[in-house]
């Protein structure tokens, strides 16, 4: 049994950590793959990071999905952008907007 209740040893037990780019969630990464994890770094693409101004702080920009890449590097372990730019827009932004 390992430290997350799953009766693998953390070396057979995949760990999806989704990452933002900050501290928190590399940190966690980093605590993961220390305890003999294997873990696999995700971070979402919410936007067209093209069209929004470089200097925004806007949560999930593309600094942030740059950020999660270096960070899983240093950690070394893989990572993965998944593209929701359509879900978010229809789901999130749409539905506020008509709401």
């Amino acid at each position: 049994m390992n430290d997350l209740g799953i009766n693998k040893m953390p070396q057979d037990t995949r760990v999806v950590v989704a990452m933002s780019g900050g501290v928190d969630s590399s940190v966690a990464a980093a605590v993961l793959k220390e305890q003999g994890y294997n873990v696999i770094g995700l971070t979402m693409k919410l936007f067209d990071y093209k069209k929004i101004n470089k200097n925004s702080k806007t949560c999930c920009a593309g600094t942030d999905i740059m950020d999660a890449k270096k960070a899983a590097a240093e950690i070394g372990i893989p990572h993965y952008v998944i593209n929701f730019e359509k879900e978010f827009r229809q789901k999130v932004i749409e539905d506020f907007i008509s709401s």
